[in-house]
């Protein structure tokens, strides 16, 4: 069953997947690396098999053929993703390096750039940062402190630090291999200030050394992914040609005249940032993936180590035969596949939207940077609690380093915030909701935020006929709290998950708009109703994205073959789905849609489900196709006198 499960799991960019796991396979000695090295000879190591795998053409996937590469998109993130598989400090750097440096170059650029940079960036010859995030500003790109004033004598742009928060901080490649950086600057135009553009800076010589006016360092040791050469960059009245300007969106002529098809510059920021999604894309993935890892080990572990056993009996019980075993273990791993499928509806929208063959516009594009944004919170979120969990569920097994379990967690706890911190992100979701992307974009900080709901959408949100018509169809689907008379009636009913999850978005985003408008109509400054009601705002775009993920594993079990793969789904969809609302079980009481009886028998099938996954467990993990060498680590494998 697991080989048919498998190849639904990986989907139509299988091929890919193959192939990444096979250099995974040729390259197990890297797992053991970030261990047996120092933090130099480790960084030099990840950059010697990124080489090789680039040689291979699997990181060129993506991009144009003209430059390359082989015009794959969805198979560029599916292998990706599925570097997750293998020492993530790998994964990350080919992120940098594919994803961001050379991404801004694809997608920032223009035919100039392409035609000097890309192909040397996506063959590995011209190694490259992404210098966005700064010591002062980290989520809060529109705020950057670095500068790019352009002179008109010389035709250059000068880019420079002026203070030590605008200091170009945690740079990917800038510590040790990075050449050039693509530098995210307050463009300076005739004294004018046009917002946050990007520009190509060389950083580096050929030989290794800061070029003049660069000022590099390293950040050192990390909790994690220590393969990553992450440095700080300073920049003092550094010089580059007028063309290092990425000029797809804005142009500056020789003479000092700028210009921008998109008259509004918080449209044409978020345009400019729009095309960057790719990275948060794979990172929500990646995260996922690494959660597969940890649950492959911590189930095969629980499938053969033993404790305890029945009273008077000389056999030890399985911990995966303990209820609270299969409890801490097996919902996580019923999330993984619902986020899996989630992640594999939004790679497909990507690839709709970027891959060059359908129509897109700006409402479709939003839509998809709020889906974007709501999987990488999840997914990444989930990553950090399923891997905890799991090294609890393998004891002091877990706890050593050749278990894998605590590189994991160390290597992964900073997906959570780059990329966009999750909160931040899920803010970015509710907002998209709320306002229901009206004619602007907004910003994305709460006072922006804030004023953006005051003046256009807070009246739409609060009085819109088909959110009343909704909740009021959604009481006839939810049961209310006089439903204990039968607890148990239709608890698997596809109706009543997906009723439960819609009251429960629908509720608390109408309980938002009301908090909002009643704080503006009462003479509250913006920021302050905004901040007032914040939490309410991100849990209610968590809320959404919960209902998606959970819509997304229905559709993927409606949409599977027919027999055990199905049925297989069937439960752990069934098992995700209850365990959601378990969770929320209390909001669901206090406001009338769960009674104590059937609150109980939700407890109840959630344990009459875990007991009957238990049994195929391990298919299901053998199903996402893990590498043997990043799963086979001693506490899972027998030793020779077991």
């Amino acid at each position: 069953m697991s080989t048919g499960l498998r190849e639904y799991l990986d989907g139509p960019h299988k091929a890919a997947r193959d192939l990444v796991r096979d250099g995974l396979a040729a390259n197990a000695e890297l797992l053991d690396a970030g261990l047996e090295l120092s933090r130099s000879e480790y960084r030099d190591k990840v950059l010697a098999v990124m080489q090789q795998i680039t040689a291979e053409g699997h990181t060129g996937r993506g991009f144009p053929k003209e430059f390359g590469g082989q015009g794959d998109l969805g198979g560029f993130i599916a292998g990706f993703e599925t570097l997750a598989f293998g020492d993530l400090s790998l994964m990350v750097k080919a992120g940098v390096q594919f994803g961001l440096f050379a991404g801004a170059i694809l997608h920032l650029g223009t035919t100039r750039h392409h035609d000097e940079y890309l192909t040397d960036a996506i063959e590995g010859r011209l190694l490259g940062c992404f210098a966005m995030t700064e010591t002062g500003h980290g989520s809060n790109v529109q705020a950057l402190g670095t500068t790019a004033t352009y002179d008109p004598a010389t035709e250059e742009f000068v880019i420079h630090t002026p203070t030590a928060a605008a200091r170009k901080d945690y740079i990917g490649n800038a510590a040790r291999h990075g050449r050039m950086a693509a530098v995210f600057a307050q463009l300076v135009v005739g004294g004018e200030t046009h917002g946050v553009h990007c520009l190509l800076v060389p950083i580096r010589t050929k030989d290794g050394d800061p070029l003049p006016g660069v000022t590099l360092s390293d950040c050192g040791a990390k909790l994690g992914l220590n393969g990553v050469d992450n440095g700080r960059i300073v920049f003092d009245q550094v010089r580059v040609p007028r063309t290092a300007l990425l000029d797809r969106y804005a142009q500056v002529d020789a003479e000092g005249n700028y210009s921008s098809e998109i008259e509004n510059p918080d449209r044409r920021f978020f345009t400019m940032l729009g095309t960057l999604v790719q990275g948060r894309v794979s990172v929500g993935g990646a995260a996922i993936n690494a959660s597969k890892v940890a649950l492959t080990i911590a189930i095969r572990y629980a499938d053969r180590r033993r404790q305890f056993g029945a009273p008077g009996s000389a056999d030890e019980a399985l911990l995966l035969d303990y209820r609270m075993h299969q409890r801490r273990l097996l919902p996580l791993l019923a999330r993984t596949y619902a986020l899996h499928f989630a992640q594999a509806e939004l790679v497909e929208e990507f690839v709709r939207l970027f891959g060059g063959d359908g129509e897109k516009n700006d409402h479709d594009q939003r839509a998809l940077e709020a889906q974007a944004a709501g999987t990488k919170a999840l997914g990444t979120w989930h990553a950090t609690e399923t891997i905890q969990m799991c090294r609890e569920a393998c004891g002091g097994a877990g706890y050593l380093a050749e278990n894998r379990l605590a590189t994991l967690k160390a290597d992964t706890d900073v997906f959570t915030t780059f990329e966009g911190d999750n909160t931040v992100l899920l803010q970015l979701v509710a907002k998209g909701l709320l306002t229901n992307y009206r004619e602007s974009f907004g910003k994305l900080d709460p006072l922006g935020t804030a004023r953006f709901i005051a003046a256009q959408a807070v009246e739409i949100a609060v009085e819109k006929t088909a959110l009343r018509t909704l909740i009021e169809r959604l009481r006839d689907v939810v049961p209310n709290r006089n439903d204990s008379a039968d607890p148990d009636a239709g608890l698997r009913d596809d109706a009543y998950h997906s009723g439960m999850l819609r009251f429960r978005e629908e509720h608390m985003l109408a309980g938002v708009a009301r908090r909002l408008k009643r704080g503006i109509d009462d003479g509250v400054e913006a920021f302050e109703v905004f901040n007032r009601c914040q939490d309410h705002v991100i849990a209610a775009g968590r809320a959404h994205v919960e209902r998606v993920v959970s819509e997304a594993f229905l559709a993927a079990v409606q949409a599977a073959p027919e027999g055990t793969p199905r049925e297989r789904l069937r439960d752990l969809y069934d098992l995700h789905a209850l365990v959601t609302i378990e969770a929320e079980r209390a909001w669901y009481i206090e406001h009338g849609r769960l009674s104590g009886g059937r609150s109980k028998a939700i407890t109840a099938l959630v344990n009459e489900l875990c007991a009957a996954v238990r049994p195929y467990a391990g298919e299901l993990v053998d199903a996402f196709g893990v590498p043997g060498a990043a799963v086979d680590v001693p506490m899972v494998v027998p030793s020779q006198h077991e």
